[in-house]
């Protein structure tokens, strides 16, 4: 029982650690708060994030967007930047600076305000 009661209690506590399963429910609702990061999203980002046939990790897809994120926020910034798999070449975003690529990535990964 005891041999339980931990594996149990272990269980829980990597659960807790573990992102949360699949993407919100509406993802295409979601925008950024600041209204300028919210018209670079809509006119470039938006066209494949929301769209779950696209191969690309959905917004706030906190499962798709783990394994991205311990890559490290500059390989993120990389692949944005260069281009990565089906990801075109400044995610077709020709006005985007690359604090832009960063807050949108954060936005687009749930990790907004984390520098």
């Amino acid at each position: 029982m005891k041999h339980f009661v931990s594996l149990a209690v272990a269980s829980l506590i990597l659960a807790a650690c573990a992102p949360q399963a699949g993407p919100p429910a509406d993802p295409a609702s979601l925008a950024p708060a600041d209204p300028r990061l919210a018209e670079l999203y809509a006119g470039s980002c938006k066209a494949c994030h929301v769209v779950a046939d696209s191969g690309a990790p959905l917004v706030h897809d906190a499962k798709a967007w783990a394994p991205r994120w311990k890559q490290g926020e500059a390989v993120l910034l990389d692949h944005v930047v260069q281009g990565y798999k089906a990801m075109p070449a400044m995610g077709q975003c020709a006005s985007c600076t690359p604090d832009d690529f960063k807050a949108l990535t954060r936005f687009m990964a749930g990790k907004e305000g984390q520098q």
